[in-house]
């Protein structure tokens, strides 16, 4: 499936691409209501390129992009990337301060945005060069055409572009920065093609197939699903500009390959399961529970590594012709020949769901520092629980303290401007140390236990994976947005639950109730009733000692971004520690509460 020669850089893979079928659609907006061919796209790549060579942007300059997912942002980027230059994208809720970081250790020259966030940008004193605003032309930026006015009547596309080194680093992600300031993640041309082929090699891409942009582009996975896999193999991408808005999105794309993060599968296995319950056609929801229960069935012999049931598998074949192949029609999500979810642990009971209905979907491992993903399987060769097996050319091993070591052509360049973290990181040998706890099955199969840093070791030495404990909790209640397991140094494991904020609304409706504030509803018993409920099921997927015997909801929504969680979903569990302590000492106190009761 792929060309003899593998392109050298991904300005190299964009041309080639480009050139398969020019009047394809390569980019497009839910509906068609904005379209781009192959055609269009390229030319606007080369008019961007010369306009940024007009502005003095040569190999090695720093290009930030800070916009919603929309169509416009490709040519942008991959024509900075034409010019050599290292382009990457900010985070659209990140305070001035932040900005002020990122935008300094990058060494930013060029900001491609969009006019709401031009005061911000300035507010972060950073002495940025040139503000090119995409959808409006503010006091002191440029437009998109005064930027192709700037360009130069003897620029040289075709030599520029064959200019950038395999070497040459293509872009910079930030990481989340869960125990400090984020660190910039340098990746090379070499990096994203090594990580893209990787990736083909295990889950077939081809031309035309068609993925979504929804996740924020300063996330790699979006960087990878949606531009570098774009780029290379010829993906026609839909750019979801809310992220809330990407499963009514799904029946028009009707997507060939898609990913999505844990919490993005649990709303949607949420959405369908309330869906069946409210159905009034008795007749309907009766086959729907069926069918389900059928899914279930199967799901959990492939989680248990078992071979399926002659007898389940004969009834789940006519539930998937009766049932399941048109819930799967509904969802949009019909003509997938792989799904992933990634970015965190996915709970058994979301991933054996999806299974069940019959979405070949697999999870993944990786990180920044790893160009993306580093692990992975087929769906048809998936060992469900594991992460799958390493990307071709890729080295893993466990270290004696159980910390999982990689090296291999993934491994990122460095952190920018931090060669004593970078070598904190990777050592002498080239073994990235990852971090993460780890276990290698005799077939090769890697499972996560948890961050190496994260976990709970109780007052009697029994140590315990947080994140385990808690996406059996959520997976349990799909009222909870965030849990966290407290736990260390302790007699026992106690949590604090932070609510889904998109249910608040919904929930509240439901019940009668006026107010669907975060601390309106942390103090409602029924409330509390359901958590205590949905936990006390969570706790019969764990061991004893990992179960949650107490907890605390917080009158309050956390935020991406803000002081607990991090822009990518990751939890601060240092910070909200801290910032949380009086709550966590009173879930300890001899007369605290609210206790789990076993259901």
């Amino acid at each position: 499936m792929f060309a003899a020669q593998r392109p050298n850089t991904l300005c190299e893979a964009f041309q080639r691409t480009a050139e398969i079928d020019p009047d394809a659609i390569a980019l497009r907006t839910p509906g068609g209501t904005q379209t781009l061919t192959w055609a269009q796209y390229a030319a606007q790549v080369r008019k961007i390129a010369a306009g940024l060579a007009g502005l003095g942007v040569t190999r090695g300059d720093t290009v930030s992009l800070m916009m919603s997912n929309r169509v416009e942002f490709y040519p942008l980027e991959v024509g900075a990337q034409h010019v050599g230059a290292t382009s990457f994208s900010v985070y659209n809720t990140l305070p001035a301060t932040d900005l002020a970081h990122v935008f300094d250790n990058a060494g930013t020259k060029v900001v491609f945005c969009e006019a709401q966030y031009v005061e911000r940008i300035r507010a972060s004193g950073v002495p940025i060069e040139y503000i090119v605003c995409i959808d409006g032309a503010p006091d002191g930026t440029l437009t998109v055409d005064d930027l192709s006015a700037r360009a130069p009547d003897d620029f040289d596309f075709e030599s520029t572009w064959r200019a950038v080194q395999s070497d040459d680093v293509v872009t910079l992600i930030y990481t989340s920065g869960t125990t400090g300031r984020p660190k910039g993640v340098e990746m090379t041309h070499a990096n994203i093609l090594s990580e893209a082929y990787g990736m083909a090699e295990v889950l077939d891409v081809e031309f035309g197939d068609r993925a979504t942009s929804y996740l924020p582009t300063a996330h790699i996975a979006d960087r990878l699903m949606g531009l570098y896999l774009q780029e290379v193999f010829g993906t026609q991408v839909t750019a979801v500009a809310d992220i809330r808005a990407v499963a009514a999105a799904l029946p028009d794309v009707r997507p060939t390959v898609w990913g999505a993060v844990p919490r993005v599968w649990e709303k949607l296995k949420a959405a369908v399961e309330f869906a069946v319950a409210n159905e009034v056609d008795e007749a309907k929801r009766a086959a729907l529970q069926w069918a389900l229960s059928v899914g279930g069935r199967k799901a959990a012999s492939l989680l248990a590594h078992e071979q399926v049931p002659d007898d389940v598998a004969a009834e789940w074949a006519t539930a998937d012709q009766l049932v399941l192949s048109k819930l799967r029609e509904k969802l949009g999500l019909d003509l997938v020949r792989w799904a992933v979810s990634g970015a965190a642990p996915i709970p058994k009971e979301t991933l054996g769901f999806f299974v069940g209905i019959g979405i070949p979907m697999t999870e993944l491992w990786g990180m920044s520092e790893l160009s993306c993903v580093a692990t992975v399987s087929h769906p048809r060769e998936v060992k469900l629980g594991t992460v799958g097996r390493p990307l071709a050319g890729l080295e893993c091993r466990i270290a004696e303290d159980g910390e999982l070591l990689v090296r291999g052509p993934l491994v990122m360049k460095g952190y920018r401007k931090e060669p004593a973290k970078t070598a904190e990181a990777i050592d002498a040998e080239g073994w990235l140390h990852t971090g993460d706890i780890g276990h290698i099955d005799d077939d090769g199969y890697l499972t996560i236990v948890d961050r190496k840093k994260e976990l709970i070791i109780n007052a009697a030495g029994k140590n315990m994976s947080p994140a385990n404990i808690e996406k059996a909790i959520k997976a349990a209640c799909p009222l909870i947005g965030v849990v966290i397991a407290i736990g260390d140094g302790r007699a026992y494991n106690t949590a604090l639950v932070v609510l889904d904020a998109e249910s608040a609304a919904p929930y509240a409706a439901q019940r009668g109730l006026p107010d669907a504030s975060a601390s309106a509803l942390a103090a409602d018993p029924e409330l509390l009733s359901q958590i205590a409920a949905g936990i006390a099921k969570g706790n019969n997927e764990l061991a004893r000692v990992e179960q949650i015997k107490r907890f605390s909801v917080l009158p309050t929504f956390w935020e991406p971004g803000g002081d607990e969680i991090t822009l990518t979903m990751k939890l601060k569990r240092r910070p909200i520690i801290t910032k949380y302590a009086a709550e966590i000492e009173a879930l300890y106190a001899s007369e605290a509460g609210p206790s789990v009761h076993e259901p």
